[in-house]
């Protein structure tokens, strides 16, 4: 598929780091109509005592209320496992449609088996007001958008480009921070490599914002970068590195990787939009599977 990126339109972007999970959130607005999309917001946890609370997201509402912003979109790069949604609080407060890749029914079909989630969890993406498939085009106020399909971290991952912007979800991280981990159940190394390749394949010039970093090496956290620097620069993925290197550089990687701290909630509150599930007197209710993941 070819992608037609409008390099001629420039987005405004705020970003929101959060350092609990080392995750960035964006709002992305057109400074023409004053549209915007919430693009991987997170609504904080503390798994030990079971508390779940908005200062994050509470953040991100108060900039597009101070700077006069209309939320349209609230988007998800893919189901995160390591922070949580805050989709339908941001939802509640300001409206706007949530959208996820198509692939979310994988997805959910996988983790619903290792939760064991009943016939009413359903695992047809319906929990989310839009579902994408490659090429799909959309609009935050006038300005053009459209998803790519990146799948290898997750089945579901996609990345957004809005006017000369990117978003690359957890495809690919900032260049001395190198690509996604690949084995998470429906991930492969492989298809990582050939998502990368795709993003690549983009101007060179176009801004990538990425979702997460861990400012290796001790430098200061960053999170924007371009095409030309990652095709530079990147650690795993330099111009002239093979799929069959990098898959292997990555498995190797991979196996040394803890499982994120915030999996278990994560996965079953983010596969469901956001939404906490609960028991069956109504009450907020998180499962932990046991040898499950």
């Amino acid at each position: 598929m070819t992608y037609a990126v409008n390099m001629s339109q420039k987005a405004d972007v705020a970003p929101f780091f959060d350092e609990a999970t080392n995750t960035v959130s964006y709002v992305v607005s057109d400074p023409q109509t004053r549209a915007c999309a919430v693009i991987d917001s997170v609504m904080d946890i503390d798994y030990a005592a079971g508390r779940i609370t908005s200062d994050s997201a509470d953040e991100i509402i108060a900039h597009i209320k101070s700077n006069d912003l209309s939320l349209e979109w609230i988007i998800e790069t893919h189901v995160h496992a390591d922070h949580l949604s805050a989709a339908p609080y941001l939802q509640e407060k300001l409206g706007g449609k949530t959208g996820i890749g198509a692939r979310i029914m994988d997805v959910q079909e996988t983790f619903g088996k290792i939760f064991n989630e009943g016939t009413e969890f359903q695992r047809d993406g319906s929990q989310f007001d839009a579902l994408f498939e490659d090429g799909d085009a959309y609009k935050i106020g006038s300005l053009d958008a459209f998803v790519m399909a990146t799948p290898g971290h997750t089945p579901a991952c996609m990345a957004h480009v809005i006017g000369d912007a990117a978003f690359t979800g957890d495809t690919l991280f900032m260049p001395d921070g190198g690509s996604a981990r690949a084995d998470f159940p429906g991930g492969d190394a492989g298809e990582l490599y050939d998502s990368i390749q795709k993003l690549l394949s983009l101007p060179d010039s176009l801004r990538l914002f990425i979702c997460h970093d861990y400012g290796p090496g001790g430098r200061a956290i960053a999170w924007e970068t371009t095409v030309a620097e990652e095709r530079a620069s990147n650690i795993h993925l330099k111009d002239g590195q093979t799929r069959e290197d990098f898959i292997a550089l990555r498995e190797a990687r991979d196996a040394t990787l803890a499982v994120p701290k915030l999996i278990i909630p994560s996965l079953q509150v983010n596969m469901r939009a956001g939404q906490v599930p609960r028991d069956d007197k109504g009450n907020p209710t998180l499962k932990v599977p046991v040898n499950g993941l």
